[in-house]
């Protein structure tokens, strides 16, 4: 095969490498890219190609990583994962490490670790990547890249949420949760709700967002249940999706543009925690953005007709 044909099949764990070490698609795809560059300049043909762009993407992403830790101890409001519809790369050997990887919260967990020891986690947790190979592609010693896998899993263990294993029902409890969102019923969701559910929202100062979390059934529960019925009324619409491995829905204006996205967390029958991501940044890979300043407004000024 040529190198185009060998980078392309290697193309999907490359990204999802990249992904899970920055949080970000964008980012993640320039890195990908990047890899491509540096492997069509090679003069020599790498030994194993897997390993060769492995390493490179793993190292490009990692002084992706520590410059944009800078930018993230600047940002406007709670900082969230872009979100990810799909995942390139399959292994049936590793979906359940992969699936739990992808999480939003597994991703919030990752960004507590040095930009090491999350690659370190990544290569090694998550896709199983032998110590030599893991050692290379940091350009650490095997001995300090297993002290490093040691600390990110003691971190990670420490604040790891589990998830419902039953697919089924997480769906089940997840399309009674948008029925309700939909009618505003706010006992509906209340009893959908943990009563500690937490509600987080994303807007990186580019986009309406809560000021801080909101805490508590009833709180979220009202909440939702007075905007999103008048979201509706401007021509918002709801479409249920999986992001990141959980449940959850992508929000379009009347137009079909992007407005925001949804998660779910669920453990126990209950939806643990709400995460929306609205900044237009994020969202430019899943199509055109809606203006949600402008939907903001068009809400301001409708009233939910009484029953």
């Amino acid at each position: 095969m040529s190198r185009a044909e060998e980078f392309q099949g290697l193309r999907p764990l490359l990204f999802s490498l990249a992904y899970r070490i920055l949080g970000s698609v964008s980012e993640a795809e320039d890195a990908v890219q990047e890899t491509w560059l540096r492997f069509e300049a090679a003069e020599t043909e790498p030994r194993s190609i897997k390993a060769f762009l492995s390493a490179t993407v793993t190292r490009i992403s990692i002084d992706v990583l520590r410059s944009a830790r800078v930018r993230r101890e600047e940002y406007v409001g709670p900082w969230l994962p872009e979100p990810l519809l799909a995942d390139p790369y399959q292994d049936p050997e590793r979906s359940a490490e992969l699936a739990d990887s992808l999480s939003m919260a597994a991703l919030l967990l990752l960004e507590r670790l040095s930009p090491l020891e999350r690659a370190v986690f990544v290569l090694r947790e998550v896709f199983d990547f032998g110590f030599p190979e893991v050692a290379s592609a940091v350009g650490r010693s095997e001995a300090a890249c297993r002290q490093l896998a040691v600390r990110a899993r003691r971190h990670m263990a420490a604040g790891r949420p589990r998830f419902e294993a039953d697919r089924k029902e997480r769906e089940e409890l997840a399309s009674r949760f948008f029925d309700a969102l939909r009618e505003g019923d706010v006992v509906g969701l209340q009893n959908l709700l943990a009563a500690d559910v937490s509600m987080v929202g994303d807007g990186g100062g580019k986009a309406p967002q809560l000021a801080r979390a909101v805490v508590g059934a009833q709180n979220v529960a009202r909440l939702l249940a007075s905007a999103f019925p008048r979201m509706a009324l401007v021509g918002v619409t709801g479409e249920p999706h999986e992001v990141n491995g959980q449940p959850g829905a992508i929000f379009r204006d009347r137009d079909g543009k992007v407005l925001h996205t949804l998660t779910l967390d669920v453990l126990d029958g209950q939806i643990q925690t709400i995460r929306a991501v609205i900044n237009p940044d994020k969202l430019g890979h899943l199509g055109s953005v809606a203006d949600a300043w402008a939907i903001d407004r068009e809400v301001r000024q409708v009233r939910r007709p009484t029953k």
